[in-house]
């Protein structure tokens, strides 16, 4: 297997200074970044498969484009709680914070015990993992009931008062994808919309109007029916 020195520099060439510039321009940290589109990342990731040993050491080179590989070749099953601690200190970008939930985090056994415990932490990207988690969870946790998400309004609701940009957009998306899952939701999702834009918040007020404006849409009618 390649160790993460040797895939860096398989990396490096693979980026852009055109992309890198396109990156910042999407509010993605650049500091150490090769510019590597994401595609490439994952049919790398696909040619390595899964291997949380070698995540590991990916993820502790700080290097962008290492870290989202990191993020694709690791195994969720061997994800400790520690390790999701420890990833989502070193959350200094949206891309790397939501395809580490999306697409390792929310395939954890703690994830939904995340959600609650970083929504309490103050640090931007931090607060934001736990509600990117959460969205992701609405969308690929099937087997869940009703209930699992509908515990979740009152926290959407407290962090909505959120003025951060990453911070309410995440809230947002958590609110919408929830509103999304079935009729039952959405109704819910929609009220529990209401009762936040109600509170005196510009932040909450958007989250409120952006999520009642998709939540009912034709398009997410037709859809639910």
């Amino acid at each position: 297997m390649p160790t993460a020195a040797q895939l860096l520099k398989q990396l490096k060439p693979l980026g852009t200074k055109k992309n890198r510039e396109g990156m910042a321009r999407f509010g993605i940290n650049t500091t150490d970044a090769f510019g590597v589109p994401v595609p490439k990342i994952r049919a790398l990731a696909k040619q390595i498969g899964p291997d949380h040993r070698l995540a590991q050491e990916l993820w502790k080179t700080g290097n962008h484009e290492a870290r989202l590989l990191a993020c694709f070749i690791d195994d969720p099953a061997k994800v400790t709680e520690a390790q999701m601690g420890r990833w989502a200190k070193c959350f200094d970008s949206w891309d790397v914070c939501d395809q580490c939930c999306g697409c390792l985090f929310g395939k954890a056994p703690f994830a939904y015990k995340k959600v609650r415990e970083w929504a309490r932490r103050d640090e931007e990207f931090v607060r934001r993992a736990a509600f990117a988690l959460l969205a992701s969870l609405a969308v690929h946790d099937k087997k869940a009931g009703d209930k699992k998400f509908e515990q979740f309004f009152p926290l959407i609701k407290k962090y909505s008062t959120d003025e951060r940009n990453y911070v309410k957009k995440a809230v947002n998306w958590a609110l919408r994808q929830i509103g999304k899952r079935n009729k039952a939701l959405n109704k819910k999702a929609v009220a529990a919309a209401k009762e936040i834009k109600k509170i005196d918040s510009r932040s909450a007020r958007w989250i409120a109007a952006d999520a009642i404006r998709e939540l009912t849409s034709e398009k997410v009618r037709r859809r639910l029916n």
